[in-house]
């Protein structure tokens, strides 16, 4: 299979990227942050908006770059491996992927404040253990010319200061994508620290009002609005965890090269040797599949969810071989706080489990292939 490259504007805003983040949100910070308690940076937001981050999928006439889903990919890939801790899956990428599916006022208003750095998002689709969109069971009850939700969400990424909420709710003859402030009454949010020192709240819905206005896109036809911004989000998400196996990799191997044993670094072992190759080569074969992830998404976007399933089960598998084997290959130590290598650990389970685990994308993979 030939490997894919990033073209020469890719590669610039890859560069581009790495310096930023290199300087403002290195993994140093993400120390801070978690022994701070601190889950969002809303200065360190506006600084990636004011670079065009946060509108990289806003259209220019509402104050957006609109450099497409590869692009986002890439600036997630460099955030993946500084670990830096932003809304840009939540807010960049899923809502604004969803706003664009809908053509009034309101939505390019929330478009330009997205831009802009003004206004946050989390998506609140979440209700049991695994991840199940199709089956959510909130209810949506009709109440006059609007509605009723009632019910409880939970893994909501983001969630516990995001300005706005994307919720999922089933409603009389489907379901229903609903866009609220997490302000209004009725909403409770409880937030919860993982293990990956971000949020996610648990929100509690006791008969929220929701008018006609809130709905996003049609009533019973959700899915024509959520299902290209879960795959966006996916493709994103896919591309931060292969930046963290590449950010775990280049950790590990300068370990190698400083860790002495018997007298030599231990990078002259060639049963090291040996797994960090194996180990690069997977995460090379994960980054032509992100990058094939997003160019899908921008040329071909109806045909897309084999190549973002394939990249979001590929980038698991591979974190997940990536944290490992740096743990492994730092004697054990690597799960210290003496070491930055148990940060990439935790995030690439957290990574794992949000927007749907291995199994869940590898079921679409082989249900594609006819398996």
């Amino acid at each position: 299979m030939k490997k894919l490259v990033l073209t020469e504007e890719e590669t610039m805003l890859a560069d581009m990227a790495r310096g930023f983040l290199d300087g403002a949100a290195p993994v140093s910070k993400f120390r801070e942050m978690r022994d701070a308690g601190q889950t969002f940076d809303r200065a360190l937001w506006k600084e990636m908006a004011d670079m065009g981050w946060a509108g990289v999928l806003v259209p220019e006439d509402a104050g957006g770059s609109d450099m497409g889903f590869a692009a986002a990919n890439v600036i997630a890939q460099e955030m993946g491996k500084t670990l830096a801790v932003s809304p840009f899956l939540s807010s960049a990428v899923i809502a604004a992927t969803a706003l664009k599916q809908v053509s009034d006022v309101r939505a390019r208003d929330a478009l330009a404040k997205i831009a802009s750095g003004d206004l946050t998002y989390a998506l609140a689709a979440d209700e049991g253990i695994k991840f199940d969109p199709e089956g959510t069971e909130m209810e949506a009850r009709a109440d006059g010319n609007g509605f009723r939700l009632n019910g409880k969400k939970q893994f909501v990424v983001d969630g516990a200061f995001a300005d706005r909420l994307l919720v999922l709710a089933s409603t009389e003859n489907g379901l229903t994508l609903f866009d609220i402030p997490s302000d209004r009454a009725g909403l409770e949010r409880k937030a919860s620290n993982m293990i990956d020192a971000r949020d996610a709240a648990r929100i509690t819905f006791d008969d929220v009002e929701a008018t006609g206005d809130d709905v996003l896109g049609a009533v019973d036809c959700a899915m024509d609005v959520l299902k290209p911004a879960l795959q966006a989000g996916q493709a994103a998400l896919a591309a931060e965890m292969s930046g963290l196996s590449a950010g775990a990799f280049g950790m590990t191997v300068e370990y190698l090269k400083e860790r002495k044993q018997f007298g030599v670094e231990i990078g002259r072992f060639q049963a090291l040797q040996h797994r960090a190759a194996h180990l690069w080569c997977e995460i090379e074969v994960t980054a032509s599949a992100v990058l094939n992830a997003g160019r899908m998404l921008d040329n071909d976007p109806q045909n897309a969810e084999l190549a973002v399933s394939l990249a979001k089960a590929r980038a698991t598998d591979t974190a997940k071989l990536a944290v490992i084997e740096g743990v492994q290959m730092h004697g054990g130590i690597g799960m210290t706080d003496a070491f930055d290598m148990g940060f990439y650990m935790k995030r690439a389970r957290v990574g794992a489990e949000w927007l749907g685990d291995y199994s869940y994308h590898a079921e679409k993979v082989a249900a594609a292939r006819g398996f």
